[in-house]
């Protein structure tokens, strides 16, 4: 008799317009997976509660990542594989996982988007420019720093949180070999 498949965590993370959202979409859809954006839950709260200036975005943004936690936890205490999509910083969101792995015994697979720090820096300023962001993160307000918060080295490291880790180069949409992910995760999922 088969032994049934451990629920599957899978979280990406890495900085701010590396494709994450983009990437877990697609990841969702072909996998039949339920996919968590950190930014789709601070929008939600931003259109229910309002929005103002970057201090205020940044205290949404730690609602929600409590709220994607929440979520997370609701998934695999039945049982459920699912995705999660934020901007995950190890010294904050690394025992949060733990604890939560602890509980809910399950597969973590985090997959790490990174890029070249150019493109990153232009797709952040372009998106905001052609108005695809909603105005609730006040992206406008870092411009001048987003360089010096999310572009070092260690900014957005893997989560020291065991299981499989894949590191994608988002730099250019066009060239990403998903076989190699694809084929990892469907390993996990059977």
């Amino acid at each position: 008799m088969r032994q049934p498949t451990l629920a599957a965590l899978v979280l990406i993370t890495g900085a701010p317009a590396t494709g994450k959202t983009t990437l877990g979409q697609r990841i969702g859809h072909d996998f039949a997976l339920p996919f968590f954006s950190k930014d789709d839950v601070k929008e939600r709260l931003f259109d229910a509660l309002g929005w103002s200036d970057r201090e205020w975005s940044r205290k949404i943004g730690a609602a929600s990542f409590r709220l994607l936690f929440a979520i997370a936890e609701a998934q695999l205490s039945a049982g459920r594989s699912c995705i999660l999509e934020g901007n995950f910083r190890p010294e904050f969101d690394t025992p949060r996982f733990l604890d939560l792995l602890a509980r809910y015994p399950c597969a973590p697979f985090q997959i790490v988007c990174e890029a070249a720090p150019e493109t990153l820096l232009r797709r952040f300023q372009a998106r905001w420019g052609a108005g695809a962001r909603h105005p609730g993160h006040a992206e406008h307000e870092q411009m001048a720093t987003f360089a010096a918060n999310h572009l070092g080295a260690d900014a957005y490291t893997p989560l020291a949180i065991g299981g499989a880790l894949h590191t994608l180069d988002t730099t250019d949409f066009a060239r990403l070999n998903l076989a190699p992910l694809y084929a990892a995760l469907r390993k996990l999922l059977t």
